[in-house]
């Protein structure tokens, strides 16, 4: 829960109290400010829920966007090191390639 999803809740209470008073005594500015602060209130709740669902809507972006970094990264990383095994085995091929012509040519 954020500042304005609080400050709202807040508001909207104060304003219910502010109606509920002003009515009970006869006092209709009153009662009217407390309908605007209710709606005030509602309003700063409904942003505050606007900023939570965008805050998380991009935290879960932000974590998919890395899980798919991550995952290039080892596909990468992967194809790297069976490239290297194949050029190192090729290597060792060529080297078993060369003792054995040396056999044969003693």
């Amino acid at each position: 829960m954020n500042k304005d999803q609080i400050s709202g809740k807040v508001d909207q209470a104060t304003g219910k109290v502010k109606q509920k008073v002003g009515e009970a005594v006869g006092n209709q500015g009153m009662a009217n400010q407390g309908v605007v602060d209710q709606v005030k209130g509602a309003a700063k709740e409904t942003w505050g829920n606007v900023k939570d669902a965008a805050h998380q809507t991009a935290e879960s972006h932000r974590r998919e966007s890395e899980h798919q970094a991550n995952d290039a990264r080892d596909k990468f990383t992967e194809k790297v090191q069976n490239l290297k095994d194949k050029v190192n085995d090729r290597i060792d091929a060529d080297k078993e390639d060369e003792r054995l012509r040396d056999r044969r040519s003693a």
